[in-house]
């Protein structure tokens, strides 16, 4: 285990000098080549969990230590080896022992005894540190200060269990490609591999446990997709209709795009800036065996993709903080910074503004981001309404599976936190 701790605390002190853990990922592992798939796993669950707790794991040190650690691996190992002590199955005596191997990798000649004793020290004092976790927001929830506050703002019923909700682990979530099956169908094939899970809705189920892409019945032959219950309802969402010209703007990497295409038979052009995340729509589209016109390019400059020919119906899912899916990526809330929403909420304002140049007289527009902070997205919806007396908002609504607050998703045990709003060109 202490390779995978030594792994993790590698990813860990990049993320805490601002690294995108994602990134840190792929260049670590290209560094350690040797490791198992299961070294490879196991590093991989350890970094997630010290990255979504890591204020907590950050106060106890600042408890249990009376000057700042200087070397940021040592310091990594301690957060890793705490997120085990306080939310992992390991024992007690596991954890610190292999811990301590993994400091004298480190290559100081102190960090085994200096990790054995920090360690030691807070199994003693557990109950008192835990008793005064609670005292402390940035540590007790796991979010910066500013963060904390805005959620509260923005929700004032609502903030604790999104912060709480936004420290989960993720559900995985099928979507049901109702042009090659239905749910029903589906049930069975998942009790004869006697696969366990539960029904969210007419279309989408969710697995009781983590599975590999390849274990997934129906996976690779286009029968499902993985995409949040709360992402399913975008394509719905657009009234989409056989015959559409419709346009995905920002697709990438592809869910919405192959949902819209299993709704309706439409003509979609799908649009990303980045070839790479662009390539995982085409592999996307592949395995559903379903076609659109994909395109590279900047979605602001028009001229260079745009044909001219106005659409139907448009998706933007607007670049944002990605709030919302902090419990997919857990080194988001780390981060972004306040200033950092300001910014998105100027470039989603740009985006509107040159898509309904491209939407049809009667045509709908939705507006999507997977954030939970206002100044991304009914601000912004307003500020567009204000300024376009041929923008009409739609209001929608959903089913009991859906926790709502106005037309935001707010985070639950069944979904993301999603934003849409859709509108309507008079």
């Amino acid at each position: 285990m202490h390779q995978s701790q030594l792994i993790a605390a590698d990813c860990v002190s990049e993320v805490i000098k601002g690294h995108n853990l994602n990134q840190v990922f792929e260049r670590r592992f290209e560094h350690h080549q040797n490791i198992t798939p299961q070294q490879k796993s196991v590093a991989i669950f350890l970094a997630y969990g010290a990255i979504r707790f890591l204020g907590e794991n950050q106060f106890f040190i600042q408890q249990l230590i009376d000057k700042k650690i200087t070397n940021k691996k040592i310091e990594a190992l301690l957060c890793v080896a705490l997120f085990q002590l306080n939310h992992d199955q390991s024992t007690d005596f596991t954890v610190v022992n292999e811990a301590v191997e993994a400091a004298k990798l480190i290559n100081k000649s102190w960090a085994g005894s200096f990790v054995n004793g920090v360690l030691r020290n807070f199994i003693r004092q557990k109950e008192n540190l835990q008793t005064e976790l609670k005292n402390n927001e940035e540590a007790f929830y796991s979010y910066p200060v500013w963060w904390i506050n805005l959620i509260k703002q923005n929700y004032p019923k609502n903030w604790e269990s999104i912060l709480l909700n936004g420290n989960k682990h993720p559900p995985l979530t099928l979507r049901i490609n109702e042009r090659k099956t239905n749910l029903k169908q589906y049930e069975e094939k998942l009790k004869s591999e006697e696969i366990s899970y539960r029904v969210l809705g007419n279309a989408a189920l969710e697995l009781a446990q983590p599975t590999p892409v390849e274990k997934i019945p129906g996976f690779m032959d286009g029968e499902v997709s993985i995409q949040d219950f709360g992402a399913q309802l975008a394509a719905k969402l657009l009234d989409l209709q056989d015959g559409q010209i419709c346009l995905d703007a920002c697709s990438a990497p592809g869910g919405k795009t192959g949902h819209m295409l299993e709704i309706a038979d439409i003509e979609l052009v799908s649009i990303d800036q980045q070839k790479d995340r662009l390539y995982k729509v085409k592999e996307n589209l592949e395995r559903l065996h379903l076609h659109a016109y994909l395109k590279c390019a900047d979605l602001t400059a028009v001229n260079t993709w745009w044909n001219e020919k106005l659409f139907d119906r448009i998706l933007l899912d607007a670049p944002c903080s990605a709030s919302g899916v902090v419990r997919r990526h857990v080194d988001i809330k780390w981060l972004r910074r306040p200033r950092d929403i300001e910014k998105f909420a100027k470039q989603q304002e740009a985006m509107l503004e040159a898509m309904w140049q491209l939407l049809k007289k009667g045509g709908k527009l939705l507006y999507a981001t997977c954030s939970i902070f206002h100044d991304e997205n009914q601000k912004v919806i307003n500020h567009f309404i204000k300024e376009h007396t041929d923008a009409k908002e739609v209001k929608w609504s959903v089913d009991s599976e859906y926790s709502k607050y106005e037309n935001q998703l707010i985070p639950s045990e069944n979904h993301d936190g999603f934003f849409y709003a859709l509108l309507e060109k008079n």
